[in-house]
């Protein structure tokens, strides 16, 4: 049975999801915005704390990664972006929960060839990535310095 192209288009159609893209732009906005707030919030806390801004930062971001991979271990952060959609993605909870997702994924076939080859398969081409990038900035960056260029 041969179909044509309009035929499968057809049956395509009529098995889509639907998605009502308002509600889900709303919703990820909002979790994505939550997310950020309560970076913000931790920012103003352990500046109240006494610590540098620099230090205060840094600890932000320490504690968004673990309390995402703690979510993601208890199985929470699934369900939080099953509802919230794409603001979860918020780049540094979003890599943490991939990374760990996948490391659990792979912990029956052990630590060293289960695990540790699964987060560096996540890991991997983002730092690969980021250094690479941050070399190349580096010497762009020098080179404008030392005038040699524009």
């Amino acid at each position: 049975m041969k179909i044509t192209q309009r035929q499968y288009e057809a049956m395509q159609q009529r098995t889509l999801p639907s998605s009502n893209s308002l509600v889900n732009i709303t919703t990820a906005f909002a979790a994505g915005g939550g997310i950020c707030v309560l970076g913000q919030l931790l920012l103003e806390l352990y500046l109240h704390l006494g610590m540098s801004e620099q230090a205060a930062s840094g600890w932000v971001s320490v504690t968004l990664i673990a309390c995402s991979a703690l979510l993601t271990g208890l199985r929470l952060y699934e369900r939080l972006a099953r509802h919230a959609g794409a603001g979860t993605l918020v780049p540094i909870t979003g890599f943490a929960n991939a990374v760990v997702s996948s490391a659990m994924e792979a912990r029956s076939e052990g630590l060293v060839l289960g695990i540790g080859t699964k987060i560096f398969t996540i890991a991997g081409p983002v730092i690969l990535y980021g250094c690479t990038a941050s070399v190349i900035y580096g010497l762009v960056l020098c080179a404008l310095r030392a005038g040699l260029l524009g």
